[in-house]
């Protein structure tokens, strides 16, 4: 099964994605529902407008979607299900840093970014642990 691996990311009016490794697949719109509803719809698009020849080989057979954040959208999006102050207990990095993140005040270095998504990693490595 392939997998294609789209980029999502926020700009001041929509959310916007494009593949990282799969050619003219580029999605748009005002959440991040609705880019990846409008991702499977680009894919659709190019089954039904293109010959099969010109398709990229990911969509060929089967595949997969992942999605892939930058810092300020994934910390807009789940900012829903997640505080700062709680993001803060994930990540060790203060509220202010992650507010300068979210808000495009700053740009997270690599170190800062890896803090992140091992912080998340490890909150949800915790909450698969739990049962009732």
């Amino acid at each position: 099964m392939e997998k294609i691996i789209m980029l999502i990311g926020k700009s001041k009016d929509y959310y916007g994605a494009m593949s990282e490794n799969c050619d003219g697949i580029y999605a748009a719109g005002p959440d991040i529902e609705s880019v990846k509803a409008d991702t499977y719809k680009a894919i659709e698009g190019i089954k039904r407008n293109l010959p099969v020849d010109r398709w990229p080989e990911q969509i060929k057979g089967d595949y997969e979607l992942e999605w892939k954040f930058d810092v300020p959208s994934f910390l807009e999006y789940y900012s829903g299900f997640m505080s700062l102050a709680g993001m803060e207990k994930m990540t060790g990095i203060n509220q202010k840093q992650l507010s300068n993140y979210l808000n495009h005040r700053s740009v997270p270095r690599k170190k800062q970014t890896d803090r992140i998504i091992a912080g998340i990693h490890q909150f949800a490595h915790e909450l698969l642990s739990i049962t009732f």
